[in-house]
């Protein structure tokens, strides 16, 4: 049964300014005087690594073991694939829901678990969009709220969440509102890192340092410097990657490859990725001390359907942005705010084309197909050029990659383009390699 402690959104005194009641809960290792703690936050991480919201020693605790999750339907325990694993009960659980007063196990270790009866309070965002991201739910305001925090700092941010939540506006949103906006940001997608191209993507070469080295080349970290760093897909890095990156996120300077002098760097670094990185880092795919250094703030951004109640108005944001003269028919409306959307925003903007030009849920439009007559002056040029373009661009790109086994940079050098253009092209469309 779900726990009577749960997220609420309520008025302030002022009538006019929302706020959120988050349960306040009190933490502590039975058994362990002064092991006592209080939060009031939705998530809380429990574990034996350093940065966790709630450490424990113990060798039969994991680095980060479990965590605490509130929202509206109540408190839950979530295990995070700890090697020990989190009992309830006696029961060995992945995720369970919390009473008021629980007991959990964590290996070995004993942890209470009491909400208190007075929760706590958390102002949230007073508008509906930050940056390029829109929504008004209280889980949008609430992350609003930490992304102005975030602007405002210089430490290290993670942005978690499935793909097509918005990390990528998210990051920019961080980088627009803070004091480094005028500086470069530069965006490493890091699926495409490979261990043999990942330092001269990152750090940059002398001339000569390889075969194919004809000139000198920067690396994203001399060129974002003084400015932003954007690792996108972090969780795909190589553990030799992860390696090279924490030695230069310690010690903020680096040597290009090939090279001998030592150069200083001032970046400040924004990581993304649709991984949960807890997990990786209990099954050891995942550096623990990369991962706290690169989410001193750690912000998640929800799924859509943990947001329901947004799509309707970003249905009409997205309707206003592809230029549509007309508004969708009442029943398009009801239908987009129907279904389930497993690619989050991304989908639901996918969708929301599909429909202004007239289609069907995965039907493709065929412009060439209509006659002059049968042309809807009220679908805008531009997205009947963008359907072509786009069909055009997914074939050529898809058969590309066929031909040359995946392999990008030979798929480049075949088409005439250049490799990172490509590998824009690849990610835009959706397609992996």
């Amino acid at each position: 049964m779900p726990s009577t402690q749960t997220v609420r959104t309520v008025l302030d005194p002022k009538g006019g300014r929302r706020l959120l009641d988050v349960p306040a809960l009190e933490l502590a290792v039975v058994g362990q005087a002064g092991s006592l703690r209080r939060f009031s936050q939705p998530v809380i991480s429990i574990g034996s690594a350093d940065g966790v919201d709630f450490r424990i020693e113990g060798a039969t605790v994991s680095a980060v073991h479990c965590e605490l999750r509130a929202d509206e339907r109540g408190l839950r325990v979530v295990d995070l694939e700890s090697k020990n694993g989190t009992l309830l009960g006696g029961r060995r659980v992945q995720e369970a829901w919390l009473e008021d007063v629980d007991e959990l196990q964590l290996g070995q270790v004993r942890v209470s678990v009491q909400a208190q009866a007075r929760p706590g309070e958390r102002s949230l965002f007073e508008r509906n969009g930050f940056g390029k991201l829109k929504g008004g739910s209280w889980r949008m305001r609430e992350l609003y709220a930490l992304l102005e925090k975030a602007a405002a700092s210089e430490a290290p941010v993670l942005l978690t969440g499935e793909t097509g939540t918005g990390k990528e506006l998210a990051a920019d949103a961080i980088v627009q509102a803070s004091a480094r906006k005028a500086g470069p940001l530069v965006v490493v997608d890091g699926s495409r890192l490979t261990p043999d191209l990942a330092d001269s993507e990152l750090f940059g070469h002398e001339k000569g340092a390889f075969t194919g080295a004809a000139s000198q080349r920067l690396g994203a970290f001399e060129r974002a410097h003084q400015g932003t760093l954007f690792l996108d897909e972090v969780g795909e890095l190589s553990a030799d990657v992860q390696a090279r990156l924490l030695g230069v996120l310690e010690r903020k300077r680096f040597t290009r490859v090939g090279g001998t002098k030592a150069i200083d760097v001032d970046v400040r670094v924004i990581s993304a990725t649709h991984r949960r990185l807890e997990r990786e880092v209990n099954r050891g795919t995942f550096r623990a001390d990369l991962f706290f250094r690169l989410s001193a703030l750690h912000l998640s951004l929800p799924p859509l359907r943990e947001r329901a109640e947004d799509i309707l108005g970003l249905v009409s944001h997205f309707v206003a942005e592809l230029g549509a003269r007309q508004p969708l028919p009442p029943a398009v409306l009801e239908s987009l705010c129907a279904r389930d959307y497993p690619g989050n925003v991304r989908e639901l903007r996918n969708a929301v084309e599909r429909a202004v030009l007239g289609l069907e849920p995965g039907e493709a439009a065929d412009p060439s197909a209509a006659e002059p007559a049968g042309v809807d002056l009220a679908v805008p040029f531009r997205l009947h050029k963008a359907q072509v373009i786009d069909r055009f661009e997914r074939a050529y790109v898809t058969a590309l990659l066929e031909a040359h086994g995946g392999n990008v940079t030979k798929a480049a050098q075949h088409a005439g383009l250049n490799r990172v253009h490509l590998h824009e092209i690849v990610r835009r469309l959706g397609l992996g390699t």
